[in-house]
């Protein structure tokens, strides 16, 4: 197995469902294609909604991690372990974005994140996939998804909402490898924050990304082509 197809399988992993079940899941009427906001279609696919976040103990133990913050201690930001210092540093970038347009936000915080050191979760962590949280990532760098949700909580701490994010994971088809991205709905059109590109693309814009699911804090979406 190369480490693309690992890759994949590792992301598809935190899923613990398998596409058959997925189908399952929308015959079931557990995911349904209505939703209360509008969302341009992403990468020419149909979203099918489910509130069930269960299946992604990665992305719900990331946010768990995130929101219990009571056990951080003082120490330096030289320290190898997070602490209040590394927090005090993001909030003090957060506060030179306030007052800022949002896209404005947006182009700086996916800039700033994308300073970032690339690090695999296997060299990382020592595991094929593990979804880090933004203190994890300022402290140890990390991978695809590390970025996205760096960039989401940033974005939730500014403010702007829930429903109007997802992280989504995606197949890169020019280098048959997943991948994982945040998309930002604003105004209509999806903005894409990628590690791999400097500035902030329209999706409308990307023709070699097909996306498998999309999930936020409260809902995940499944995509299938159109």
């Amino acid at each position: 197995m190369n480490l693309a197809n690992a890759r994949f399988r590792g992301l598809w992993a935190g899923l613990r469902i398998s596409a058959l079940a997925a189908l399952l899941f929308i015959l079931s009427g557990v995911v349904a294609p209505a939703r209360a906001i509008i969302y341009p279609a992403l990468f020419s696919t149909q979203e099918f909604r489910s509130d069930n976040l269960e299946i992604f103990p990665k992305w719900t133990g990331a946010l768990d991690r995130y929101f219990d913050e009571k056990r951080l201690g003082d120490g330096e930001c030289t320290g190898e372990e997070f602490n209040r210092c590394y927090l005090g540093e993001w909030q003090s970038f957060l506060n030179t974005l306030v007052g800022l347009d949002r896209r404005s936000q947006i182009e700086k915080i996916n800039r700033y994140m994308n300073e970032a050191w690339y690090i695999t979760d296997i060299r990382n962590y020592g595991v094929l996939d593990y979804w880090a949280t933004p203190r994890q990532f300022f402290t140890r760098d990390g991978d695809c998804e590390d970025y996205a949700i760096a960039k989401f909580m940033s974005l939730r701490a500014l403010g702007l909402g829930n429903e109007l994010m997802r992280v989504v994971v995606l197949q890169d088809l020019n280098l048959q490898t997943a991948h994982a991205v945040l998309v930002v709905y604003l105004d209509g059109e999806a903005l894409i924050l990628d590690n791999q590109v400097l500035q902030v693309v329209p999706a409308d814009q990307i023709r070699h990304y097909q996306p498998y699911y999309s999930l936020n804090e409260t809902s995940w979406w499944l995509h299938q082509p159109l």
